[in-house]
């Protein structure tokens, strides 16, 4: 298994560890949700990981770093940003699960929230 295969596989682990948090496929692209929302999209080609996430209030900071766009479709309006990150360099994984975790609560309803311990 590659390293990119490898993070992708350990940041899936980290969203799916989030209360109600499954797992979908809708057009072939491997999402993240919770009650029907979507808070992460992530996947990998042979070049990079792919990750797309809400990101209310660190979006300006993420924004600043080389490997991040706001995500297309209009929802870098909404503070969504997208990373891709080249294979054969330290990945972040420590900043993308935090990432995911502001996601996570950018998205899913505030009783659900209210029940993690971070």
């Amino acid at each position: 298994m590659s390293e990119l295969s490898r993070a992708v596989q350990a940041l899936r682990r980290v969203a799916l560890s989030y209360p109600e948090a499954v797992e979908d496929f809708p057009w072939g692209d491997r999402t993240i949700k919770v009650r029907g929302k979507i808070f992460l999209f992530l996947g990998q080609d042979k070049e990079t990981l792919n990750l797309t996430v809400k990101l209310p209030e660190s979006a300006d900071a993420a924004l600043g770093l080389p490997f991040t766009s706001p995500t297309r479709y209009r929802l870098g309006r909404s503070g969504w940003v997208s990373a891709r990150f080249p294979k054969n360099s330290e990945i972040p994984l420590d900043m993308f699960r935090d990432w995911i975790d502001e996601s996570y609560r950018a998205v899913a309803p505030s009783s659900l929230v209210r029940t993690l311990t971070r």
